[in-house]
């Protein structure tokens, strides 16, 4: 399936493929997720056209979880737009039930359409997020080594 896009800089139409592979709410596999603690920064546009500045804590290419200072009514359907290293994305997303936080809320989201290109930078940026923040276990221990909380369980 092909949709029609015009993206910021260009005159012309553009012919893209839409993602029409995203997981359903309810599998059982959960996808890869990274922790971003609010490092990249979301602009949310609602549907009468208000714009929304949100701070994106953890990112899966299912959806994430959002920092925000008032929250989005539970089911609706936004546009976000942040950056994935030199990429900006801008997928469509469902806002689902926010939770009361430290500065604010917090709001899971779910993708709803996101352009086959954009999933294909979104998935290599996860990935290469998750190698980055697994460490090698040390030598002699395998990868389901534990180092202890205190010192009296060393012994």
């Amino acid at each position: 399936m092909f949709a029609v896009c015009v993206r910021e800089g260009f005159e012309a139409l553009i012919l893209e493929p839409l993602m029409t592979n995203l997981p359903q709410p309810g599998s059982r596999t959960r996808a890869p997720r990274v922790s971003l603690r609010g490092s990249v920064s979301v602009l949310i546009q609602l549907e009468n056209l208000r714009r929304i500045p949100a701070k994106l804590h953890q990112l899966s290419i299912t959806g994430g979880l959002l920092e925000l200072a008032a929250y989005v009514d539970e089911r609706a359907s936004v546009e976000m737009k942040f950056q994935m290293g030199s990429s900006v994305l801008c997928p469509k997303a469902e806002m689902l039930f926010p939770l009361r936080g430290a500065h604010g809320y917090m709001q899971p989201f779910r993708f709803t359409r996101i352009w086959a290109e954009e999933s294909q930078i979104l998935e290599a940026e996860i990935t290469e997020l998750l190698k980055r923040s697994v460490t090698p276990a040390p030598a002699g221990h395998g990868s389901g080594f534990r180092p202890p909380r205190f010192y009296l369980e060393s012994f």
